[in-house]
């Protein structure tokens, strides 16, 4: 063989090992874009990774880890509302001000029924009014949504507006403080196996409503509302009630998170949940959940949640300034959409 021929066939063997090359790494971007809550694994192991360099012994502290698995838990319920909304082709931007509100009018409840001294009693009717008010608003969403037409961003921007005001309206703008210690003590200090009861509350959540979303005909016509309405309706399915009974839903886990941040900070925080909106959607569409209705998975959203609130937590740790935490929410939440299309995109080729 000659020089020329040795130097050909090396040039070719080159070419073949690169495209194969090539092919594998592409085959890799073309997994993770169809499984995303396995590509937010890897991007939260990396986050994880890189803190942990920076911050070694602030970051993986009991005491940070701990606040991040609570911020995610109250964060994650909100999520998981957001997924069956997202799933039927909505959205809603009022789940942090309906939070607000409920947490400010079941404070309210609890401090006329004895304050921080009140027992179980006290508790167990502010839960309940926590929920049902949160649920109210929702309500009020999918009415709006439903029954009146109003496209789902503009209606839960006009809910998360009068919830908000109301909330402050109620509680002249300060945060409330009368919330029983037995809460704060028994709920949101108390450990499971060594795991914060109120994880324990949000994995239990997101296991049921993970069941009810795919073993059971409420979620099946929750996805297909969302695929195609127009179907659905053709199919017999009662859109317009099941629309208002996924808005009840959404924000009835609002109030749940509402109890659970109570139980965590023994108040209300009225100013704390400014960009919940953008977080519950950041986290379910990075998990997998489509932006355009149609997809959705609970346990790739409580993946999801963690990768913004994960990162949040490591700029507070290295040092970066508060402004530049909700740039990276908003700039996460551009690259899920982005995401969602390149695996849309990339079904519709199948």
């Amino acid at each position: 063989m000659t020089m020329v021929n040795k130097a050909s066939v090396g040039s070719a063997i080159t070419r073949v090992t690169g495209n194969r090359r090539h092919a594998r790494v592409w085959w890799l971007v073309q997994g993770l874009v169809r499984r995303p809550s396995l590509g937010m694994l890897v991007i939260l192991c990396l986050l994880i990774v890189v803190f942990s360099i920076m911050k070694p012994s602030a970051f993986l502290g009991s005491y940070n880890l701990r606040s991040i698995a609570l911020s995610a838990s109250v964060i994650g319920v909100m999520a998981i509302g957001q997924t069956f909304v997202l799933a039927t082709g909505g959205i809603d931007l009022s789940l942090g001000s309906v939070l607000v509100f409920g947490t400010v009018v079941s404070a309210k409840v609890m401090g006329g029924m004895g304050g921080i001294t009140a027992g179980w009693g006290a508790v167990l009717v502010g839960t309940v009014v926590c929920i049902v008010a949160s649920a109210a608003w929702g309500l009020v969403s999918g009415l709006l949504v439903a029954v009146l037409r109003v496209p789902p961003l503009i209606a839960t921007l006009g809910t998360l507006g009068m919830a908000l005001g109301a909330a402050q309206i109620i509680s002249a703008g300060l945060d409330i403080r009368t919330v029983p210690l037995v809460m704060s003590q028994q709920i949101g200090y108390e450990n499971v196996a060594g795991i914060p009861l109120l994880v324990v509350i949000a994995v239990v959540v997101a296991a049921i409503c993970g069941l009810v979303l795919w073993q059971t005909g409420y979620g099946v016509h929750t996805k297909a509302i969302g695929s195609n309405p127009e179907g659905a309706v053709r199919a017999g399915l009662s859109v317009r009630r099941h629309l208002i009974s996924i808005y009840v839903l959404s924000g009835a886990l609002a109030g749940i998170a509402g109890v659970m941040s109570l139980a965590e900070f023994s108040t209300t925080t009225i100013g704390g949940h400014t960009s919940d909106n953008l977080t519950t959607i950041a986290g379910a569409v990075l998990g997998g959940t489509s932006l355009f209705g149609g997809i959705a998975t609970m346990f790739g959203t409580m993946v999801g949640i963690l990768v913004p609130v994960t990162l949040a937590s490591g700029f507070v740790i290295v040092g970066v300034q508060p402004f530049w935490q909700t740039f990276a929410v908003g700039a996460v939440l551009v690259g899920a959409v982005y995401v969602d299309q390149l695996r849309r995109g990339s079904q519709n080729r199948l």
